[in-house]
């Protein structure tokens, strides 16, 4: 059957989106009952729309013996080019859907990393690459660093992370720290034995934290057993109890790199020279082991530098 020349479209006609749809899906399975099926409409609508088309057409599009379909030479001309259309037009929605990542960072780190290391300083890499837009997620979670769901983490304990490439980034070895109100009064904080007269604050391990050197460990050091390392607060994140400390309420042990700011401005005072007790354990900073963006490398470059500049002050205590 030869196509009628009234029946031809005019240049640049687009015929019904919804038959060359039905079209398409009929023409791919090959099955009425099918495409009806992907479709979600009736295998009559989907007959009906073919009949539209065939119309626009002026010449069948498929062969029908009983239930089983087949292109004629016009039908499998069209095919191609409306599976291909109908690809393109997906791959669009895609990418017009799809959240604009491009320059954005998702980033992972631990509550008391956040507050009292990488919030003083995130403005200098915002300044620096304010094509970034950095979302931070600040929890103890593991982080889906190698499923692409987070760009880079950072974590605290001994590197040893299955699936990813893990760099050391900070020491975590801490320090007593307290307000200066503590070292005057009617016991005035000068040495470890004067710890005897103030509450000592811990940390008490937890989801949010992993273990860290604690009071018992800091005063064996100092050979000042005999002194009450049990009593004072408690708390599971090292921000908490820094803030503590900077309130008056006793002695924290804090990781210098959290508290070189409030030290630097007199918040706080490291009541004793040599009170820094060391540790094994470290930050990490986490990417995926290939395919990391120019941007999540920027980061990691940047918190290094960040890093090494903070542990080069630690001489200065």
């Amino acid at each position: 059957m030869s196509r009628s020349k009234k029946e031809t479209p005019a240049d640049g006609r687009i015929p019904p989106l919804n038959a060359l749809k039905a079209f398409e899906a009929a023409a791919r399975r090959l099955n009425i009952t099918r495409a009806a099926e992907e479709l979600s409409v009736t295998p009559g609508a989907i007959s009906q729309q073919i009949r539209i088309l065939e119309q626009h057409a002026g010449a069948p599009l498929f062969h029908r013996e009983g239930r089983q379909i087949a292109l004629t030479e016009l039908g499998a001309e069209l095919y191609p080019l409306l599976h291909d259309g109908f690809d393109y037009l997906k791959r669009a929605g895609d990418l017009l859907y799809r959240p604009n990542r491009r320059h954005a960072l998702a980033i992972s780190v631990p509550p008391s990393f956040a507050v009292k290391w990488l919030a003083p300083r995130i403005a200098r890499f915002s300044a620096a690459h304010p094509e970034v837009e950095v979302w931070m997620s600040a929890d103890m979670r593991l982080a889906d660093v190698g499923g692409g769901r987070v760009d880079v983490a950072v974590r605290y304990g001994r590197g040893d992370y299955v699936g990813v490439r893990s760099e050391r980034l900070l020491s975590a070895d801490v320090i007593p720290v307290c307000s200066p109100v503590l070292l005057a009064g009617k016991h005035p904080l000068k040495r470890p034995d004067d710890l005897a007269h103030h509450a000592l604050i811990h940390l008490r391990p937890g989801d949010l934290e992993e273990p860290r050197p604690d009071w018992p460990t800091w005063l064996s050091a100092r050979r000042l057993d005999h002194l009450d390392a049990s009593a004072g607060p408690r708390f599971d994140q090292t921000a908490l109890a820094i803030e503590a400390a900077a309130y008056g309420q006793g002695v924290a042990l804090a990781p210098y790199a959290f508290v070189a700011g409030d030290l630097a401005s007199g918040r706080l005072v490291a009541p004793f020279a040599d009170g820094a007790l060391s540790t094994e354990l470290a930050y990490h900073v986490l990417t995926k082991r290939s395919g990391v963006s120019e941007p999540a490398r920027a980061f990691v470059r940047w918190m290094k530098s960040e890093a090494h500049a903070a542990e080069q002050r630690t001489d200065d205590l």
